[in-house]
């Protein structure tokens, strides 16, 4: 039985070959439990592999191929097809938006080491009558890495607040105070746009946000983040300068899509800037 069964065995080398890995992958997936041989001599140390764990291998070649972390391939050969299947296609998302956040910031990079920081031919610039607004509000002080946490939390928050309000009634915006960067937090101040019944006294933080004409670039989910969206803000307020007009209060993010829904190059947020 035992030579049955060591000729059903193939040597580290060999399956390496016919696997596309080299033996010090194979010795690493057995370290990490993706691929452990099936026998390994006592007295050698030679390893073993069954034929058919060739499919297995392969599978961790294509894998890998996709710059899948070792953990992650792990949690796919443990699950049956389908859920490996959805656990690929959850990491690609994932990959995606990585890729299509680093392609704005290789922008970014590119327009300020070129001299042409805001460069404002990047973006549409347009203007609009943003009329007064009864808002909820929320405020503090915040570094560039809170704000992708605390701006949907706080819009939650106030989201929850106005619904004893009559409900949110437009886009909720973000306003800097303050500038926002490695070296300054703000403050940030998160608005929901209500419309309360008449003698209704919000027992949340309110204030009436004054109508006011403003300058705005559309921009896409994967120009939100840091620091790429920086090139909207600039290049809003290059074209205002550059058309003699200006700006006449804090400037601000407007997020008026269903951020969750919304793909990496959708539009989902205006960068705004109120006007004299």
């Amino acid at each position: 039985m035992e030579g049955v069964e060591d000729e059903a065995l193939l040597g580290i080398g060999a399956f390496a070959r016919r696997a596309r890995l080299s033996p010090k992958a194979l010795r690493l997936y057995d370290r990490q439990g993706l691929l452990p041989p099936d026998r390994v001599d006592p007295v050698s140390g030679y390893r073993y592999y069954r034929e058919s764990r060739l499919a297995q291998a392969r599978l961790i070649v294509r894998l890998r191929g996709l710059d899948m972390p070792l953990a992650t391939v792990a949690e796919v050969l443990a699950v049956p097809g389908p859920e490996a299947a959805a656990l690929v296609a959850a990491y690609w998302e994932s990959v995606e938006r990585r890729l299509a956040g680093q392609r704005e910031l290789a922008v970014h990079l590119r327009i300020r080491l070129s001299g042409d920081e805001g460069r404002p031919d990047m973006y549409e610039i347009e203007e609009r009558e943003v009329p007064e607004q009864p808002v909820l509000t929320e405020q503090r002080h915040a570094r560039p890495e809170d704000l992708p946490t605390w701006i949907p939390q706080a819009c939650d928050r106030l989201a929850a607040a106005a619904q004893g309000l009559g409900g949110v009634v437009g886009a909720p915006f973000v306003i800097y105070h303050g500038e926002v960067n490695e070296d300054s937090d703000g403050p940030v101040e998160v608005c929901v746009p209500i419309r309360p019944p008449a003698g209704a006294s919000p027992a949340h933080p309110h204030r009436v946000e004054p109508a006011h004409r403003e300058a705005f670039a559309r921009i896409t989910k994967a120009q939100v983040a840091y620091p790429q969206i920086l090139s909207a803000f600039d290049a809003v307020h290059e074209w205002a300068k550059r058309e003699g007009r200006t700006v006449e209060g804090a400037p601000r993010e407007v997020y008026f899509a269903d951020w969750a829904a919304a793909g990496e190059a959708d539009p989902v947020c205006d960068i705004a800037v109120p006007l004299a």
